[in-house]
């Protein structure tokens, strides 16, 4: 008679971008050997982890705030005989881990976003470390402090070497073909945080691209912290950019849909824009930062370019492919942002126009440059500027939405709809349109004519 160890239940918590949520499931694989399968919420699991953001205002406030409701539930856990590893993985971990465990010293392990592939090892020291506080003998007692399991090292092999390749779990996949950041904007805690630019090499990235669409999945999306940066070694001895690795993907069989995320303006380079006019799987939607208008900010920002250079890098993508249509990232209440400098970014909103975007008030980050410059702008004053900002983003997106009433698009179907007999997909716009059909269109991309819009989504009629 054979008898199988019972599963243990894992809650992952993501905050912020796709890079996150990409680190969230390959966290997910790598523990899937150690027993661990995915649970729905924190109650019950024998493993929280909180994979962390360092972008948005008080991130760190904002975790803490979670363990505090997290330490209630493993002081539950450890009086009924249960252990409840906490672990905090990602950005804030890698910036704050000492104090992290000083605050918190319940929390069993924090590890940064770069070694997240040595986490079966961290789990096995804090269960180790678990079984010894309670004397090995599993029965309840007074709650025990966590084992405090520190790891924010950046490797000297790529992490990637040591990952198993991720699976499909759906009709779109993340597909990381870059890390890390060498701009050091003065805002932005990434290149402390992620670490040095690092692509992957070519054929790795292929390899896993063929798995994932041989897996079921129609739509790809490429992701590093600067991923159009990307200059990944190839077989052949060459260093291939973004857009020569769009071109090699765009062969695979059965691969629908490329996109990429996030740009920076400074590495848009000639291929890459030629690729969105001659790579039909290239999604004509691009989202490209720029973060403000004013050539003054944008130096103390450290961007590297200017308002003009934006433009002219929009202007040529629009040339060649002008059905393309762009998202970006803006910063109000920069330090020593005027009125003028306010309308500089108004008036590139005006010139270029975009159909999304992130707008926020500029908060310090600790650590970074920005956050002990001179002139911070009042509160007040970025409130009323983002208010201003978001009302001509907003217009801007439902005018666009209204101009695809009537059009017929190709649309991905990746989910059912609220209502019976509905499927919900992405437009090549990344608008959600619902659709009247069966679950049998689920994964497929499908023709419709838009023939109804509100503010954020579309309904659409199969043709």
């Amino acid at each position: 008679m054979t008898t199988t160890a019972p599963k243990k239940k894992l809650f992952i918590r993501t905050y912020g971008c796709q890079m996150n949520v990409y680190d969230s499931s390959r966290m997910t694989d790598v523990l899937a050997p150690l027993g661990y399968e995915p649970a729905a919420d924190p109650e019950g699991a024998d493993m929280v982890v909180l994979n962390t953001c360092h972008i948005r205002e008080k991130a760190s406030e904002k975790v803490f705030s979670e363990l505090g409701r997290l330490r209630s539930l493993k002081t539950e856990n450890q009086q009924d005989g249960r252990d409840m590893i906490i672990a905090v993985a990602g950005c804030v971990a890698q910036a704050e881990g000492e104090f992290i465990l000083q605050r918190a010293p319940y929390v069993d392990i924090v590890l940064g976003p770069q070694t997240y592939h040595r986490l079966p090892e961290m789990v096995a020291r804090a269960e180790r470390a678990s079984a010894e506080n309670r004397g090995g003998t599993g029965k309840p007692g007074a709650p025990r402090p966590g084992v405090g399991v520190l790891d924010t090292e950046f490797p000297v092999e790529p992490k990637f070497d040591h990952l198993p390749m991720p699976s499909a779990s759906g009709p779109s996949a993340f597909l990381s073909v870059q890390e890390g950041c060498d701009k050091f904007c003065t805002f932005c805690v990434v290149p402390y945080t992620r670490g040095a630019e690092y692509s992957r090499p070519a054929a790795q990235v292929l390899a896993e691209a063929r798995k994932l669409v041989a897996e079921g999945a129609r739509e790809l999306t490429l992701l590093g912290q600067n991923v159009n940066a990307y200059h990944g070694d190839s077989a052949d001895g060459a260093v291939w950019g973004l857009g020569r690795l769009i071109r090699e993907l765009a062969e695979i069989d059965g691969l629908a849909r490329i996109r990429y995320t996030t740009s920076h303006p400074r590495d848009l380079d000639d291929d890459l824009i030629r690729a969105h006019a001659e790579v039909p799987q290239l999604m004509p939607f691009l989202h490209l930062p720029v973060q403000s208008g004013s050539d003054k900010i944008l130096r103390a920002m450290n961007r590297g370019h200017t308002g003009a250079d934006y433009r002219a890098k929009v202007e040529r993508l629009r040339a060649l492919a002008p059905d393309l249509a762009l998202s970006s990232d803006f910063i109000v209440g920069f330090p020593h942002e005027s009125d003028a400098d306010f309308e500089d970014t108004m008036a590139l909103v005006r010139d270029v126009g975009f159909i999304q975007a992130y707008s926020f008030k500029y908060s310090p980050r600790p650590g970074t440059p920005a956050a002990v410059m001179e002139a911070q702008v009042p509160e007040e004053v970025k409130s009323v500027r983002l208010t201003a900002l978001q009302a001509l983003l907003l217009e801007q997106q439902g005018a666009f939405n209204q101009s695809c009433l009537g059009r017929e698009m190709d649309i991905l179907l990746d989910r059912p709809g609220r209502h019976d007999g509905q499927m919900l997909g992405r437009s090549p716009y990344m608008q959600p349109v619902h659709v009247a059909g069966s679950e049998d269109l689920y994964g497929q991309v499908v023709r419709v004519r838009i023939s109804s819009v509100t503010a954020n989504s579309l309904t659409g009629t199969l043709i």
